[in-house]
């Protein structure tokens, strides 16, 4: 049971953003993009290791956005050709994400997170966890008009997405990885007005896609005794923005229906309502409590941390319950309003956090 978590993204440093840059520009060869690539993730051992947490991963540095490891290694996709969704912050100040469209038959054309997981192994004796994107998330990128030709009904599309995702996650096992975070913040999609309306009009039912979502799921992730399987739940994040807001509990379903032991889930701030929800997760299953934000610079105080953790355990026992960021701090290559300093604030809170509340673990190598 890990008490301090990380959700995936760090912050992208300048020189990883101006070589990305330079390599799509073609003025920087795949050799050396690589090399500056493992500088970075190499730096977000060292942080994350410094600050004493639990749980490790890579920062999602060879991305250029959480999903980007489905875009650059499965053909079929126009990268910034699909619905584009408004984020917003609470000023009323928005920004438009383009996202991906399938455009043509999908094509696995190498793996999705192998080579992260087989670099991050070799460099920390922490537990090294993989981000995934889920079939959910990827059913946003299906258009009734863009799609059909290559996919003339979702569900088409849907199946072949499954099984490239079920194969990387054999992989990564295959590959010694024993803790696989999906990312799936479009579940909470499906509480927004609007974006349930964008979802029919681009030929998808959001009631339908709820169940079907599940399914798909645990299709993805099978049955794996001793593999860790976390599922992460948020409103949308980018550039310190978000796009839907509302409590969980008209998605109830997903923490009693799908297979996953762990669910990691913002709450950071009141658009996440309450923790009423977290009496409908079943009792073998554990909550890593999204507290501190990945979006505000503002270090959050360790006491309020500490009195809404004990809130939470009113509805779920204290032993079942983690720690950790509300979400990436760089959902996408640009990254959200904080500097790497204040990053590593919020890292080091949690591991505190939670070495004060549950008391401090046993890690590997120590």
């Amino acid at each position: 049971m890990y008490r301090s978590d990380v959700i995936g993204s760090l912050l992208r440093p300048a020189y990883l953003k101006e070589a990305r840059d330079r390599h799509e520009s073609g003025k920087l060869s795949e050799a050396e993009f690589k090399r500056v690539e493992d500088r970075a993730v190499n730096e977000a051992i060292d942080t994350q290791t410094r600050v004493d947490l639990e749980v490790m991963t890579d920062g999602e540095m060879r991305r250029y956005a959480f999903y980007g490891h489905l875009i650059d290694a499965v053909e079929g996709f126009d990268k910034f050709g699909g619905w584009a969704i408004p984020f917003r912050n609470e000023k009323g100040e928005e920004l438009v994400l383009p996202r991906p469209v399938v455009v043509s038959k999908l094509r696995r054309k190498r793996p999705l997170c192998a080579e992260e997981f087989t670099y991050m192994r070799a460099r920390t004796d922490r537990a090294a966890k993989t981000t995934m994107i889920s079939a959910q998330q990827a059913a946003a990128y299906y258009d009734g008009n863009k799609s059909s030709g290559a996919y003339p009904k979702i569900d088409a599309y849907l199946a072949d997405l499954v099984d490239i995702l079920r194969g990387e996650v054999e992989e990564l096992i295959r590959l010694g990885c024993t803790y696989i975070q999906i990312d799936s913040p479009q579940y909470t999609a499906l509480l927004d007005p609007q974006l349930r309306e964008g979802y029919r009009q681009r030929g998808n039912d959001p009631d339908r896609l709820l169940d079907l979502s599940i399914e798909m799921d645990n299709a993805v992730i099978g049955d794996h005794p001793g593999i860790t399987f976390g599922l992460h739940l948020c409103r949308g994040n980018n550039q310190s923005k978000f796009y839907a807001s509302g409590d969980y509990g008209p998605i109830t379903k997903v923490f009693q229906k799908t297979k996953f032991q762990r669910f990691l889930l913002e709450y950071d701030d009141e658009r996440s309502g309450g923790f009423e929800p977290l009496r409908q997760v079943p009792e073998d299953r554990a909550v890593v409590l999204g507290l501190v934000s990945s979006k505000k610079a503002v270090l959050e105080s360790k006491n309020e941390l500490k009195h809404r953790i004990e809130q939470a355990s009113a509805f779920m026992a204290l032993e079942r319950l983690a720690l950790s960021p509300q979400c990436g701090f760089a959902s996408t290559m640009e990254g959200n309003l904080l500097t790497p300093a204040d990053q590593e604030a919020k890292l080091r809170l949690v591991a505190e956090t939670a070495r004060e509340v549950w008391g401090k673990p046993v890690l590997a190598g120590r």
